[in-house]
């Protein structure tokens, strides 16, 4: 087969794509991937084929003239629509009719500078199969101009998809003279603009591949998943000599993520009253802190190695427990091993993300809000110490370990496409 990747110059989403491309590429397929220019060197250094498209475009330039306090205000849990699927109650016409609304604003001006190389690319290239993430919905209307499968590759939680199905459930509920679907017309513009008619399964693909195990995800009934084993890839990285040993003490890894820092200001914890809660533990703790806010550190405990990255896989099974962000790629890389989690969730669909782990018995959380340093510390001494923690985060280990690897996943994906393609390449 011929496979496209699409994906908008998001760094961390990329890095959940890279091992399926990866997969392809090894089972003998063609892969190519597609982003704006200066994303290039971001998928070569993968090893992948890149194919720019369109300009080179910032996706979160806007942030420079934004007041700092709209930022700080847009970065806590999800904004609507995909907010419904947290508080399904908030699943009004009205709040998602004007929910759609602004995300579609949104949305297009991140698609736009790549949909017409994109779909120029498609009809000389003729892919049999088109992978894109839930943000490029230049994937899905290139696939569409030249019939080829497609599909979303999911980076977290389902928000997008669950949003969907509560939007369509509300507007049947509505007279057709009453309805509007921000979506299906800015989509149908693309659709009718190059050949085609627009279906739903532009906004959601013809089949959704799946990185997370059940127990971690809320989708909608309504679509076609296919679930994988997350893989972590997180770019070039290095073991560091003490890394090579296992730890004397029991090992405890703190980190808030890349996001907080690279395109926001700072963590949204109080990393010195973090450290400092957990300075006289028996334990070794390995925080990743980035250099800008180390900067802000008055002190650094005796039982604290700082560093500002380490590759969490190699990390991960060396912890007696690891507190994270709740950052998907995170937590699924710390639950293929049977270590108990600390959420400190704030961002995004990392609230359900939290909560399901906890849920789940393999872990504990805490909204930023309420993660004061004691929190933290009788969170931690728990997870150390009530082995039922570390029991049920084996169980979650077993699940993720179930699912098939990206490897063992592409023959269904070939099945899937010649189901979905509309015409032989």
């Amino acid at each position: 087969m011929r496979v496209l990747f699409a994906t908008n110059p998001h760094k961390s989403i990329f890095q959940y794509m890279a091992p399926l491309a990866w997969a392809l590429r090894t089972a003998g397929h063609e892969v190519r991937f597609a982003s704006q220019p200066a994303f290039t060197p971001t998928i070569t250094q993968a090893g992948l084929t890149a194919v720019p498209v369109g300009r080179r475009q910032n996706p979160f330039r806007m942030l420079d003239f934004v007041d700092p306090e709209v930022i700080a205000a847009s970065r806590v849990g999800l904004p609507a629509p995909w907010d419904v699927t947290q508080d399904p109650e908030r699943a009004t016409w009205d709040h998602l009719r004007d929910g759609y609304e602004l995300a579609v604003g949104s949305l297009r001006e991140d698609n736009f500078p790549m949909i017409a190389d994109l779909v120029e690319f498609a009809r000389q290239w003729r892919p049999d199969l088109v992978l894109w993430e839930p943000f490029a919905y230049a994937g899905a209307i290139a696939a569409t101009a030249v019939g080829a499968a497609h599909a979303r590759l999911l980076f977290g939680v389902d928000v997008f998809g669950v949003a969907r199905g509560h939007f369509l459930r509300r507007r049947a509920e509505r007279p057709a003279e009453r309805c509007t679907d921000p979506m299906a017309d800015w989509l149908g513009g693309y659709a009718r603009k190059y050949g085609g008619e627009f279906s739903e399964a532009m906004v959601s693909g013809h089949f959704t591949v799946d990185q997370f195990p059940r127990s971690l995800q809320v989708g909608a009934p309504e679509l076609d998943y296919v679930r994988t084993q997350f893989i972590p890839y997180g770019g070039p990285a290095t073991v560091p000599k003490w890394l090579w040993q296992q730890p004397e003490k029991p090992r405890v890894a703190l980190t808030m993520g890349l996001t907080a820092t690279d395109v926001y200001d700072s963590y949204t914890v109080n990393t010195q009253e973090v450290l400092d809660s957990l300075a006289d533990l028996d334990i070794e703790l390995v925080a990743t802190i980035a250099d800008a806010e180390k900067a802000r550190l008055r002190r650094v405990p005796d039982n604290a190695r700082l560093v500002p990255y380490v590759p969490i896989h190699h990390l991960a099974p060396t912890c007696s427990a690891f507190i994270h962000h709740a950052g998907a790629a995170t937590l699924a890389t710390v639950a293929r091993h049977p270590v108990p989690h600390l959420s400190l969730h704030y961002h995004w669909d990392q609230p359900i993300l939290a909560r399901k782990l906890t849920a789940h018995g393999a872990g504990l959380d805490l909204h930023t809000s309420r993660a004061t340093g004691q929190a933290v510390r009788t969170a931690v001494q728990r997870l150390l110490t009530e082995p039922q923690f570390t029991a049920r985060a084996a169980a979650l280990r077993d699940e993720t370990l179930a699912l098939p690897t990206p490897n063992q996943l592409v023959p269904r994906l070939e099945e899937l496409t010649a189901r979905h393609r509309a015409t032989p390449a």
